[in-house]
């Protein structure tokens, strides 16, 4: 684990790595490459493909196939059921990392060791230095970060399996290091319960509020669901505060000894100042308002989080909303050398010395869709990418993961030195689908986009959305769910039907020709928008914490799978709207 000497020298020295990384791209990727090779050849999955035990560079390339999970699950599987993992790794394994499950089904079994951790924690702190070094003055305050774990499972060899974020909190590199720049004492952050969890780190962030700088979270969702609660929760907040009491129902023992630790003595002139800026009508900037010395908003705002922004820029009235990393269950990636970027201009700078990459190539159609499979082109190298094209990851790590399939589609946007930058475009497995048509979650995405600009003119917001495909009747059709809400209060907009019915008619003009025509032909139906009350998506991610999502971690889906996720979503339905039947 990252030690504190190590974190240290980091930020002393993280920009000279950065440029070293940055200028010697093809060079650390063939010994990352060599590397894994050298240590896992002679595994038995690797093995089979070197019968010569000529295990180089180019006969990986040439004779270990593209995968996908499914096609290293049996070895996983083998490893949590008690086998040695050197059937997989080298190195040993010192517990599984959980996928988030709410987009594809079932979570997966990652296999981490100490040293694909140590090079997550290299990318996080380089991370971290080139978002601080863009805002003066955010070194001398604290940050109200809003994390939260989940329990561990333990697989039958005995091996634990989480969340990263689960994992991480519980390391020491967090515990004696990064911790003590945080409003959040960590028994806040390590309690299971998440809204007692909630309310203790919301109110000493509130405590702390003239010492914090920085706000954020892992996914812009959960500072959504941060702000739900603080509607729900202000006045009691307000009270603690002004009495110097906990709440009888804060009975977790980690938090209730950290708040006797900060909660020491009754402060009304704080308490009467949160709750003059609660009380307003609007809480359009009521994060800044709350916390004035703020200099960015830091979670992850890309992909399926993008449905967040409009959110996250009305509450925190003009602050700067960072996207600082990207990576998944599987690999750290790349960071966002350009924290000031637009949401949705940003760009990831991949770091060659984390994993290596390789780029399948993506088509693009007349309409400039991208399609369901890679072209015949081989893959190519990271060094190797082209301005503007489409590619699909595929990543090699230490930890066992060869040539693997990670499913996010990117386009090249730019390059830093030699590496290239990636914008995040989709994920292949989020897609309604009908038989006689898919759409992918990029373009349903850039649908919905266009659809609520007419929404926005009107003091309408919507916070979040959602869809599935609706096949129980013939022909079928895509089903999509809004929760909207009126900017600065959660009363519920009046509905006007030819608004909403414009709505649905922008989505689906916005998709492509096979849609339009089948819709023309009649092979789909109209395409439906149901509107949900205030907190009807808290419910769904409810649902998914119930089945064992970190909320942390938690991602909306962006297209429903579950039956019982539609239920929930039904359940608080208040408005229903068709696109006009005769509109193609």
């Amino acid at each position: 684990m990252a030690s504190e000497k190590e974190i240290k020298e980091i930020y002393e020295n993280g920009m000279n790595i950065l440029e070293d990384l940055t200028n010697n791209v093809q060079e650390i990727q063939e010994q990352v490459l060599e590397e894994i090779l050298k240590s896992n050849a002679g595994t038995e999955y690797l093995s089979r493909f070197f019968p010569n035990g000529e295990a180089d560079n180019q006969s990986f390339k040439t004779n270990v196939p593209i995968i996908t999970y499914e096609d290293i699950k049996p070895y996983i599987d083998r490893i949590a059921n008690g086998e040695t993992s050197s059937i997989l790794l080298a190195y040993r394994i010192i517990q599984f990392l959980l996928s988030t499950g709410t987009s594809g089904g079932q979570p997966k079994l990652i296999p981490m060791t100490a040293e694909s951790f140590e090079k997550r924690m290299s990318d996080l702190l380089l991370s971290d230095l080139v978002t601080r070094k863009c805002f003066s003055g955010s070194d001398e305050g604290k940050s109200l970060y809003l994390y939260f774990i989940k329990p561990e499972m333990e697989t039958p060899s005995g091996l634990k399996a989480s969340f990263f974020t689960t994992f991480y909190f519980k390391t020491e590199s967090f515990k004696n290091g990064l911790a003590k720049f945080f409003t959040s004492p960590i028994d806040t952050i390590l309690c299971l319960d998440n809204k007692q969890s909630m309310f203790c780190q919301l109110l000493t962030g509130l405590l702390q509020r003239d010492e914090v700088v920085r706000f954020g979270s892992t996914f812009a969702s959960v500072l959504a669901r941060t702000i739900k609660f603080l509607e729900d929760y202000w006045r009691e907040l307000c009270c603690k505060i002004r009495t110097g009491y906990i709440s009888d129902w804060i009975i977790d023992p980690g938090c209730k000894n950290a708040m006797s630790l900060i909660l020491t003595r009754p402060n009304p002139e704080l308490a009467d100042s949160i709750q003059q800026i609660c009380e307003d009508k609007s809480w359009e900037g009521i994060i800044v308002k709350l916390w004035p010395k703020i200099k960015y908003i830091h979670c992850i705002i890309t992909g399926s989080m993008s449905q967040y922004v409009s959110l996250l820029e009305f509450y925190g009235g003009g602050i700067p909303l960072v996207s600082p990393i990207y990576n998944s269950s599987e690999s750290s990636f790349g960071i966002n050398l350009k924290p000031l970027s637009k949401p949705f201009d940003v760009s990831y700078t991949f770091l060659p010395n984390t994993a290596y990459f390789e780029f399948l190539p993506v088509g693009k159609d007349g309409e400039g869709k991208t399609q369901e499979t890679w072209t015949d082109d081989e893959p190519v190298d990271l060094a190797n990418v082209k301005l503007g094209r489409y590619y699909e990851v595929v990543v090699t790590t230490l930890a066992g993961l060869y040539r693997y399939r990670v499913g996010d589609v990117l386009k090249v946007t730019g390059f830093r030195n030699k590496s290239p930058q990636f914008q995040f475009v989709e994920r292949r497995n989020v897609v309604l689908s009908i038989d006689v048509d898919k759409t992918t979650e990029e373009d349903l995405s850039k649908a919905i986009m266009k659809a609520k600009l007419i929404l926005e003119p009107l003091g309408i917001m919507l916070t979040t959305c959602s869809s599935y495909a609706d096949t129980s009747l013939t022909p079928g059709r895509y089903v999509l769910f809004w929760e909207l809400k009126m900017k600065g209060r959660n009363d519920l907009p009046k509905l006007d039907a030819k608004i909403m019915e414009q709505c649905c008619c922008i989505v689906e003009e916005s998709f492509d020709f096979t849609y339009k025509s089948h819709r023309k032909g009649g092979a789909i139906s109209a395409l439906e928008l149901r509107v949900v009350k205030h907190g009807t998506f808290d419910e769904l991610m409810d649902f998914y914490v119930s089945k064992g999502v970190s909320v942390a971690q938690y991602k909306p889906p962006s297209c429903l799978k579950s039956e019982e996720a539609v239920k929930i979503l039904n359940s608080g339905m208040v408005g229903k709207f068709f696109s006009p039947k005769t509109m193609f």
